[in-house]
């Protein structure tokens, strides 16, 4: 009999363990499930976080790419610097703009920094730096400094630098392309626009044309200038309303327009350049060398006098400065109108001017 009721509690036992290892068995799926789905979730938001730096990373290797053909295809002058190797690529394009042949510039980082004015060098280097940072700072995306270049002849040319720096995905920096414009031309531009704006801001009728030849002059570095107004209709002479020479102011003068560069710029009404060899062209010029003429036309369309620079030497590029002389010609017919219309009403003007 006890061993009866023993068999019974055993079975019993038995059965109360196997349904706990059950339950057990349940809430252990479950939580295995509960698990897996996490990871699951998981690896689907590391997925999508990858495609998005995927993408990020293509977006800013086409941007990349796409600054790079615009550079090449550019007809300034292109830099490509290798951080390994430490080459930098000067395109022919870059060296013909400092006056060297393709072979004349050492390819590698100190034959190009030997062509950076000296003065600029730091602020180069600093530029570079932001655009590579060495110490884990954010970095620059383009890299932008206007600096002087030394040319082969021992001027200066400046130059509008920018470039951007190539990354492989894990954002290391491999290569920096870049380009250099040359804006020589608009800084001239704009030290003589200042030169001459500041000279004349305060100059009203006949002051304004001595204060005007004589800014020109120093801005433009030459040995002559003057204004002129036409003495007679149809025009054959011209009288000078100021004359700057040598440094300094000289008297006025009256010339007959036959025979020098004078006539071209007020018969036909436009400017007329000899870059050198004026001499030789117009006997009468004797000791000039060259020579840049411009006509002063009033609001009505008629010939009133002109503007001329003489100089000992050869003239270069440092005379075009087109839009400097607008603005200029434009001011000297006004005032030449209004003293001209003063003459008129019978005013008595200083020096008058005749119609």
């Amino acid at each position: 009999m006890a061993i009866a009721i023993g068999l019974v509690l055993l079975a019993g036992l038995a059965a109360w363990v196997l349904h706990l290892e059950g339950r057990r068995r349940v809430e252990w799926s479950e939580r295995l499930a509960r698990l897996e789905q996490r990871v699951s979730q998981q690896r689907s938001a590391i997925e999508q976080a990858e495609a998005a730096r995927a993408a990020a990373e293509a977006a800013l290797r086409a941007s990349e790419e796409r600054y790079t053909a615009a550079l090449r295809g550019s007809q300034d002058g292109m830099w490509d610097w290798d951080l390994a190797s430490g080459r930098v690529e000067l395109s022919p394009r870059w060296k013909s703009m400092l006056g060297f042949d393709a072979d004349e510039v050492p390819g590698d980082l100190q034959g190009w920094r030997s062509r950076v004015h000296p003065d600029d060098r730091a602020a180069l280097d600093a530029a570079l730096a932001r655009l590579l940072p060495a110490d884990g700072a954010p970095a620059d995306t383009r890299f932008d400094c206007e600096l002087r270049l030394l040319h082969k002849d021992g001027s200066v040319r400046w130059v509008l630098s920018r470039g951007v720096a190539l990354r492989r995905a894990g954002g290391t920096p491999y290569r920096v392309i870049g380009q250099d414009t040359d804006v020589t031309q608009l800084r001239r531009v704009s030290q003589v626009l200042q030169a001459v704006a500041d000279g004349t801001a305060g100059a009203v009728g006949e002051a304004f044309f001595p204060a005007m030849v004589r800014h020109f002059a120093r801005a433009l570095g030459l040995d002559c200038a003057f204004v002129a107004e036409c003495a007679d209709h149809p025009p054959t002479r011209v009288r000078t309303l100021a004359y700057w020479v040598d440094g300094t102011l000289a008297d006025n003068f009256e010339f007959a327009l036959a025979g020098t560069p004078c006539e071209t710029v007020i018969r036909e009404e436009r400017a007329t350049l000899h870059r050198s060899g004026l001499a030789q062209a117009f006997p009468r010029e004797a000791g000039w060398e060259s020579y840049l003429g411009l006509p002063i036309i009033a609001s009505d369309g008629r010939m009133l006098g002109h503007l001329a620079f003489r100089h000992r030497a050869p003239l270069g590029d440092e005379v075009m400065v087109e839009s400097v002389y607008r603005i200029f010609l434009a001011r000297a017919a006004a005032e030449l109108e209004r003293l001209q219309a003063l003459a008129r009403l019978g005013e008595k003007v200083p020096g008058a001017l005749a119609s």
